[in-house]
């Protein structure tokens, strides 16, 4: 039997344990840059004026990453509730590209699993199991793959709320703790950067995001993200035709 046969059988034969633990295992690197991160927004919710349990609960029911910072810090600058509101919604807009991206490999799966996944659906949890899901044979177990991978990153982000809402106070400046936020997400980014369309979107999306931060509504983030697939869409395009031509 060849050997791309085996891969596949293997796959597909993969047990709901082994695929769990396998998400788990894949998304451990990156939990170091994500426990920064929550330490960072346990230490900003208290200081923006949340009690230790509304900033743990944030966390928990939220579970946001940058929104939750970006709330903290809108609602520390005593920004009208409407416009803290309006800001989370469209930095969180970005699961919805997630989801668009991800939705054909679950969307047979029972509403209540397609829920639980969707609210475990992360930056970090998203990069680590789409290659799974893109680049490994499919399987009926393959969701849990994403469930292995959503939970470890959802009691870190507790666990690191939590010790950041009790010691943050003691947590000197020199750190700089704040750095670990684009950090992670260089981190979750570079692994997959392979081709040329990979570049561009990166490339148009990043510029955009420096150029656009005095937009409001932290728009520059959606308005980025949008362009930068154009971008990348419009050089695979050309290099599809050059190929096509040549």
């Amino acid at each position: 039997m060849p050997k791309a046969q085996n891969n596949r059988t293997a796959s597909q034969n993969r047990s709901a344990g082994s695929e769990f633990w396998a998400g788990v295992c894949e998304e451990v690197p990156l939990i170091f840059g994500v426990v920064p991160f929550g330490l960072v927004f346990g230490v900003l919710g208290i200081e923006s004026g949340l009690t230790p349990w509304q900033t743990i609960l944030m966390s928990s029911i939220l579970f946001g990453g940058a929104s939750q910072i970006v709330f903290a810090q809108l609602w520390a600058a005593g920004v009208p509730a409407l416009i803290v509101g309006g800001s989370v919604c469209v930095i969180n807009l970005r699961h919805v590209l997630y989801s668009a991206s991800i939705a054909a490999y679950l969307r047979h799966l029972p509403l209540r699993w397609r829920i639980l996944l969707g609210y475990l659906l992360t930056d970090e949890a998203y990069a680590i199991s789409i290659r799974r899901l893109q680049h490994e044979p499919p399987g009926p177990n393959q969701h849990f793959h994403l469930l292995g991978s959503g939970m470890l990153l959802w009691v870190s982000w507790q666990f690191a709320t939590i010790f950041g809402v009790l010691v943050g106070g003691t947590i000197p400046d020199s750190w700089s703790l704040s750095f670990a936020i684009p950090l992670t997400f260089i981190a979750v980014v570079a692994p997959i950067l392979k081709t040329r369309a990979d570049l561009a979107a990166v490339m148009t999306a990043g510029t955009i995001a420096i150029i656009g931060q005095p937009l409001p509504w932290n728009s520059w983030l959606i308005i980025a993200a949008i362009c930068g697939i154009l971008a990348g869409w419009l050089v695979s395009r050309l290099n599809h035709q050059a190929g096509a031509t040549s």
